[in-house]
């Protein structure tokens, strides 16, 4: 398949390898594409396993809505199990990085019948970030969240100095460069940036509004902020691999290392000496732990 359809938008995929083998959704971040697998999903292949890489809304030239609420995570979540659905498969393994990852880590908690296996890269556990912004330096880090809460001044700002801001942050030249060529113009980057103004930005009271933050990032309600207590929806239930960067310039140690916590079922953590760009700059380590997270639900 090259797209499918849901609510009205097409999504453009890139379905690689065996069509008989074990499926693996890629769900990319902020602001990449699909074809930030490209390293990624040929070891996939080669394994035997089947990749379908879908552009996200926002990302796709025909689902690029505009307006905060379009991009709501629920709305994102149900994008995934569209694809699913427009596949034809019951299940799949689901791997994400950046805000793919994000997404990846509701969907396995809103929907556990619909993924094998999770893998997720660079972003931590949306309760654990949550956390960590008040027990940590990750507000510090996590600036740009509320600076993209305002009207069509980001785009406008970063549409001209993305390949600068991008290499900056350890994304190699190659990347940044074909990033850059594809949100060029502000309009371009209008539908990536309305991600981050559906979710409520971080403040200072974030202590006191942590439900209504973890619940507005994560679609699924209610939330609780403590791991311990269950139920509670946003917990995790199918074995999970989640592989952090320690250089990595956005998100910290404190809510990577937490997010084992929101997990109830089999997990390992991952700590690699790189930053941010897991697929793109180790996509051999990212491609071995996939690997190994699908081997072991075997």
């Amino acid at each position: 398949m090259d797209s499918f359809t849901r609510a009205g938008f097409v999504f453009d995929v890139r379905d690689g390898g065996p069509g008989d083998g074990e499926p693996v959704i890629l769900l990319h971040g902020f602001p990449q594409d699909n074809t930030c697998w490209d390293a990624v999903s040929p070891v996939l292949h080669r394994a035997g396993l089947r990749t379908l890489a879908p552009n996200q809304r926002g990302y796709a030239a025909q689902a690029d809505p505009r307006g905060r609420a379009a991009y709501r995570m629920r709305e994102l979540v149900r994008d995934v199990l569209g694809l699913l659905e427009a596949a034809g498969l019951e299940k799949a393994h689901l791997v994400g990085h950046d805000w793919g990852a994000a997404v990846a880590w509701m969907a396995a908690a809103s929907h556990p019948e619909r993924f094998d296996t999770l893998t997720v890269l660079s972003t931590p556990h949306p309760a654990a970030l949550a956390w960590a912004m008040t027990h940590s330096d990750q507000m510090l880090r996590s600036w740009y969240m509320t600076a993209f809460q305002l009207p069509l001044l980001p785009e406008r700002l970063l549409a001209p100095r993305i390949g600068e801001v991008l290499r900056r942050t350890g994304l190699p030249d190659e990347h940044a460069d074909r990033y850059a060529a594809r949100f060029a113009r502000s309009e371009s980057l209008a539908g990536p940036i309305d991600w981050y103004r559906a979710m409520p930005p971080p403040t200072i009271g974030l202590r006191k509004n942590l439900r209504r933050v973890i619940s507005g990032f994560a679609g699924v309600v209610p939330v609780v902020a403590d791991a311990r207590r269950e139920p509670a929806p946003h917990l995790v239930r199918v074995p999970t691999t989640y592989v952090w960067g320690r250089d990595d310039v956005a998100l910290g140690r404190v809510a990577a290392t937490r997010s084992g916590d929101y997990v109830r079922a089999d997990y390992r953590f991952v700590e690699v000496a790189a930053g941010h760009w897991l697929p793109e700059t180790v996509p051999s380590r990212v491609a071995a732990e996939i690997l190994d997270r699908v081997r072991r639900s075997r």
